[in-house]
């Protein structure tokens, strides 16, 4: 299947959302104006890259951009620079085509060439194919080899700490 994967820009931002909300099971994502103000601002939180077919592929509602990437970098003082992969999401009709391959590995790209050492990124437990993806791909379970345990604050809780 012919498609391209690019550099996300503002007007990306509409089918991104549209893909987030497909994509995800909880009642609360991000609109495109959180995405337009979080990831194309003078300092943005995230960079991202779509999946683009041409017209003649585009899916029964008429979408071209059928898969996206987003990521952003850290830092690690054990490892030093690394990237993060936050989401990486393409159509179920466009599945097994070689597009989530082709996003994963721009975001590798996108991190040697800033230096990074490592690509972070979490899945659901429940979501097998894609762990068996990953794992095709050399990524490991860091739960089951070093042992960390992935933590939140959020809401309340965060309000409270943040309280001197």
């Amino acid at each position: 299947m012919d498609f391209s994967i690019r550099a996300a820009n503002v007007e990306d931002c509409k089918d991104i959302a549209r893909m987030i909300r497909v994509s995800k099971t909880r009642a609360h994502v991000r609109t495109e104006r959180h995405l337009e103000q979080d990831g194309f601002s003078k300092n943005p939180f995230f960079h991202g890259i779509v999946a683009e077919v041409p017209e003649q592929h585009r899916t029964k509602e008429g979408h071209t951009k059928i898969g996206y990437a987003l990521y952003f970098y850290s830092y690690s003082s054990w490892a030093g620079r690394a990237i993060y992969m936050e989401d990486l999401y393409v159509m179920p009709e466009f599945r097994g085509k070689g597009i989530g391959k082709a996003l994963m590995s721009k975001v590798a790209q996108l991190g040697l060439a800033a230096g990074c050492n490592q690509l972070n990124f979490t899945v659901l437990d429940c979501n097998k194919s894609s762990v068996d993806f990953y794992l095709s791909q050399g990524c490991f379970d860091i739960t089951d080899k070093i042992g960390y345990h992935c933590m939140r604050c959020e809401g309340e809780a965060l309000e409270h700490l943040a309280q001197p």
